[in-house]
């Protein structure tokens, strides 16, 4: 096997995000539900012989030593790997947007690059190569939506009724850092658990009540630091739809009970219109 081409990394949705608290090492205790949708960018490798590892930007640009990039080093060193590939990506996920992209590019490359160089790695042992990435990564590895708490390492498969979805990025991203650094974030929701939200699962009059389990204990933090968080959910709202930020980035999400015609979205706004995913369309590439 030479080459792979036209993998999809897909992003995903918080349909909800408590932070419960915090560690003595300062990382936040989270609990969420993500959830795969089928808005996603696209990686192409090709296996060098040489050892070099080089990426292409099909698309957007991206930094330097990007995800990507810093996910096949690791993989390459942890399992000493002669070979080398030749990574393309097609970026379509926005950045800073709390829908996990870069997260989602990198665990692409990791099942790939197993499967490329032949590694068969289990599952298990790119988890931890993931982890030490980014707290998303094993989320993406695994595919199935999924119950997360801890820092995103314990993850709890879980089914997600089929629905439709608006997601609205707009121009200004939103840096993490930032929203966990700042004094007034809710650091201490009560923890729930998986029972609490299967209750509110499914669909309820056409709508999914999911979405309106719980809500994002990061929003009020963003809304401050990026107006525009809550531009978009207001414009959602003059739309008809209930709309609530997604993960720690700037983009909102709104359940659709059904396909309604949307007003053009303000300039420099990225709108679409999305389904879930029940599974990632790489999963079983490791076990």
């Amino acid at each position: 096997m030479k080459a792979l081409y036209d993998l999809p990394a897909p992003a995903k949705l918080n349909l909800f995000l408590h932070v419960t608290g915090r560690r003595a090492d300062g990382y936040h205790l989270l609990q969420s539900v993500f959830m795969l949708i089928d808005w996603c960018d696209t990686l192409n490798l090709e296996k060098r012989s040489d050892g070099r590892l080089t990426r292409e930007d099909l698309t957007t640009p991206l930094p330097e030593d990007d995800l990507v990039l810093r996910a096949a080093k690791a993989l390459q060193a942890f399992a000493a790997v002669p070979e080398g590939a030749h990574i393309g990506i097609a970026k379509r996920v926005p950045a800073q947007a709390g829908m996990g992209g870069g997260s989602s590019d990198a665990a692409t490359c990791l099942l790939a690059l197993n499967r490329l160089w032949g590694l068969d790695l289990p599952l298990s042992k790119l988890e931890q190569i993931g982890l030490a990435l980014g707290a998303d990564v094993p989320f993406f590895l695994r595919g199935h939506n999924a119950w997360v708490e801890g820092i995103g390492e314990q993850i709890t498969p879980i089914d997600v009724a089929p629905g439709r979805f608006v997601v609205v990025k707009p121009a200004q991203g939103l840096d993490t850092r930032l929203i966990f650094a700042a004094p007034e974030l809710q650091r201490a929701t009560p923890a729930a658990i998986i029972s609490g939200f299967a209750a509110h699962a499914g669909r309820d009059g056409g709508e999914i009540k999911s979405l309106y389990f719980g809500r994002n204990d990061l929003q009020p933090v963003a809304e401050r630091l990026c107006p525009a968080v809550s531009d978009a959910i207001e414009w959602l709202g003059s739309q008809g739809l209930e709309a609530r930020m997604t993960g720690s980035g700037s983009s909102v999400f709104a359940a659709m009970p059904h396909d309604v015609e949307l007003a053009d979205a303000p300039s420099g706004w990225q709108l679409r219109k999305c389904s879930n995913l029940a599974i990632h369309p790489l999963a079983g590439w490791a076990v």
